[in-house]
């Protein structure tokens, strides 16, 4: 994080002429101390190496400062004691760009700085609305960008939508990033992750989170993270990988059911089918390796032992080197109440969940995460970008197993994770892109936070698009700490907001304990019109007293 502090030393009217500076900790910094208006003035100095801008010698800079009380300008009061402004550089590759920092003045007779960056979120879901939405509180946010974004979005000002930047095209995207001085880019799906977006954004100097096609293989190919696993003993469950169709249908005669078939690549979270007998496991093995139903996602398959337990969900931000856990959350991934029916992207998710107890979530970050940050460093492709391990908490023996990574946030576990953050997510982010993660703390609020998703009926199967939603406003009004995050929706040519996808709508609440959360949640869906859609109503089940769901 770009930061520092200076005794405050100068003149007490600003004329536009040069000041002389006191230096504290190696960096320079503007005397100001008094109620202003609007003031503009000019100084020229020159900086150390050891300043906040590390340039490699003494250079002279041209500062063009504005400083607002509040109540005017881009930046204005942010709290008592907070100013922004804006300063242009000459003599460096950067000379005439505009660079936004925002300003502390501290009791103890000094000021502080932090840097503003321009943020680029990639991606367009629910998962994407939400970071949007806690970037647009960062305080060290400047501007939030979303390609492609959705009129979601838009709508609510959490973003700008970028419907004509292709964000598959890595050209396209670098160009917009230095017409528009971003200073990070945040990758929400994992299929640009894979492709080689974060490899491409880092070489142009883009600070970038998110992994390199190289560590985004973690999630990318199944078998090349139960390999790691084996190989750095991180807790798992019993596998083996096939290409053919004969050998995966012995090798599940010799196990017996239930058991587990994974399609090895990416397959939109539908790659993979619990099988409670060996016809439903032979006849899975044949959809992806003979019948071809996910392409080449499918061209290998592994067959996992069933583990029988309670599924969490667990995240951590990785600098590479180091890691900080994020709050416990968990999914619900079948489609129907009681958790049955076919699997999906996720149906609902709550914050924290009760399963993961300290104990427990000291001993994820111990035997699962640290091992694979240090095994992917060690095998060359050390992972930057969060890690999200879906996890068994085993009934046999109450301890935590490793089902499979996910290189990027969980959806729509991202949206209560989101909801419940207090901390400024773009430093955090930031932090993990220049391998500074030491010594950084999260702060969350207090309470429980719920998501429930809605739906388009058919989902998981086929589904009709362009049907109408309406009353979102009146949901987010319905109760307190309500946000409806949006996922698959658009307007039509008449303007009406209308369902484009499987996962359309994240109806995200806050509440002193899961059960006011949920009491929200769901009173905001009941304000919702969509004929056409669906939700599970059991959402927290696991952690809820069962009369809730009767």
């Amino acid at each position: 994080m770009a930061s520092w502090a200076s005794q405050i030393y100068g003149p007490a009217t600003y004329s536009g002429s040069s000041y002389s500076w006191n230096q504290v900790s190696g960096s320079k910094i503007m005397y100001f101390s008094q109620k202003m208006k609007h003031y503009s003035f000019k100084a020229s100095f020159g900086l150390p190496n050891s300043s906040v801008f590390s340039m490699g010698k003494k250079i002279n800079f041209n500062f063009n400062i504005n400083i607002d009380n509040g109540r005017n300008g881009h930046f204005g009061l942010v709290d008592g004691k907070v100013y922004g402004f804006d300063f242009s550089m000459t003599g460096s590759k950067k000379a005439g760009g505009l660079h936004p920092f925002v300003v502390t003045c501290l009791a103890n007779g000094e000021i502080s700085a932090e840097e503003k960056v321009n943020v680029l979120v990639i991606g367009g879901g629910g998962r994407e609305h939400a970071l949007c939405h806690a970037l647009q509180r960062s305080p060290s946010c400047s501007k939030v960008f979303c390609s492609p974004g959705n009129i979601g979005i838009s709508k609510s000002g959490d973003a700008i939508s970028l419907s004509d930047v292709d964000s598959s095209d890595s050209s396209a995207v670098i160009s917009f990033c230095q017409k528009q001085a971003i200073g990070l880019v945040v990758v929400g799906p994992e299929a640009p992750l894979v492709s080689g977006l974060a490899n491409d954004l880092v070489k142009a100097g883009i600070p970038t989170f998110g992994p390199s096609s190289e560590a985004a293989a973690l999630e990318g190919s199944k078998d090349f993270m139960k390999s790691l696993c084996y190989k750095y003993d991180i807790p798992t469950a019993k596998y083996q990988t096939f290409a053919d169709p004969t050998a995966a249908k012995q090798y599940i005669k010799e196990q017996g059911a239930p058991i587990v078939i994974k399609a090895d690549g990416l397959a939109a979270g539908k790659g993979v089918i619990v099988a409670m007998s060996l016809d439903e496991a032979y006849e899975a093995v044949d959809l992806m390796l003979v019948n071809g139903i996910f392409g080449s996602a499918g061209s290998r398959v592994i067959v996992e032992e069933f583990l029988e337990g309670e599924e969490a969900s667990f995240f951590a931000v990785v600098d590479g080197e180091n890691a900080i856990p994020l709050e416990s959350a968990q999914d619900h991934k079948r489609v129907g109440n009681g958790d049955t029916g076919p699997n999906t992207g996720g149906m609902g998710a709550y914050s924290p969940a009760p399963v993961l107890t300290k104990e427990l979530q000291a001993l994820v970050m111990d035997s699962i995460v640290l091992p694979t940050v240090k095994g992917m460093a060690a095998e060359g492709c050390k992972f930057v970008g969060v890690l999200y391990a879906g996890l068994m908490i085993e009934k046999k023996s109450g301890l935590p197993k490793l089902i499979e990574y996910n290189v990027r946030f969980g959806d729509p576990e991202c949206q209560v994770l989101m909801m419940r953050l207090e901390s400024d997510l773009a430093q955090v982010l930031l932090a993990a892109c220049r391998g500074k993660l030491t010594g950084v703390s999260l702060k969350w609020s207090p309470g429980s936070a719920m998501v429930v998703v809605m739906a388009s009926n058919g989902y998981p199967g086929s589904y009709k698009k362009g049907t109408v939603i309406s009353n979102i406003e009146e949901a987010e009004k319905a109760a307190p700490s309500v946000k409806v995050f949006h996922a698959g929706t658009a307007l039509d040519s008449e303007g009406n907001l209308v369902a484009v996808g499987g996962r359309v709508l994240g109806i995200t609440a806050k509440g002193d304990d899961l059960q006011e959360a949920r009491d929200r949640a769901y009173q905001a869906i009941e304000k919702i019109n969509w004929p056409e859609g669906f939700y599970r109503q059991d959402i927290g089940w696991r952690a809820l007293p069962q009369k809730q769901f009767s």
